[in-house]
């Protein structure tokens, strides 16, 4: 495994080193991830940062956590998806969101189960904490959306998702989305977020898909603006 010269690093710059080596091959699947203690060493971090980049990498399907043995990897990107990611520019994300999530809402409604609904309402508590947090909004964002995709027990709009989560994580929407999350659009955010969230637990498509509709306008306005910039 690569070793980082020592320096300032945040959870996300450790995910994108541990995401990068598991698309190279450095990473194997099946592969049991290094201990905690090992990688903050050689990142020179705590033991949270780790657990941080780590979780940011669960939530988009890369690692899996099991319970007394360790974290391992559980698949990569294949080299044609991964061009496709590397090029995809981040007005196209949101494109292909627009294509995807308001249906996925209206499929919560009708296939999500209670716990479903829980762990939707854990991720958006989360973002709600942290409104002044870019970093921790950001994991427990991409967490929201890739489990809304999983409440609708569709094994294909879940891949889709974590297709769509990888261009999440590449330099240039990580750049992009930098320059349009602040306090104000995270709360507006998390507000549309509690609007989806509600008319899904009140089992309203229609009313489910409008709220994720007018979430991934503003998603849009806001890159809009900050690639004019």
């Amino acid at each position: 495994m690569t070793i980082i010269t020592k320096s300032k690093l945040n959870s996300t710059d450790i995910a994108s080193q541990l995401r990068r080596e598991i698309n190279s091959g450095t990473l194997q699947r099946f592969e049991r991830f290094p201990p905690e203690r090992s990688l903050a060493s050689n990142y020179n971090v705590s033991r949270g940062t780790i657990r941080a980049a780590i979780n940011r990498l669960e939530n988009e399907g890369l690692v899996e956590t099991r319970a007394g043995s360790g974290t391992y990897i559980s698949k990569k990107v294949s080299g044609e998806n991964s061009s496709v990611i590397q090029n995809a520019r981040p007005l196209e994300l949101v494109d292909a969101r627009f294509a995807l999530e308001p249906h996925i809402c209206r499929l919560a409604v009708l296939h999500g189960r209670h716990k479903d609904f829980e762990k939707l309402e854990s991720y958006l508590e989360e973002m709600e904490k942290d409104s002044d947090n870019p970093i921790i909004f950001g994991d427990a964002d991409t967490a929201f959306h890739r489990a809304l995709a999983e409440s609708t027990g569709n094994s294909l709009l879940i891949w889709m998702i974590e297709q769509i989560t990888s261009v999440r994580n590449q330099d240039e929407w990580s750049r992009m989305r930098n320059l349009t999350l602040n306090e104000s659009i995270i709360k507006k955010y998390n507000t549309q977020h509690r609007n989806t969230l509600i008319a899904i637990r009140a089992r309203e498509p229609e009313n489910a898909a409008k709220m994720m509709r007018e979430h991934l306008q503003t998603a849009r306005l806001s890159l809009t603006i900050a690639a004019d910039a």
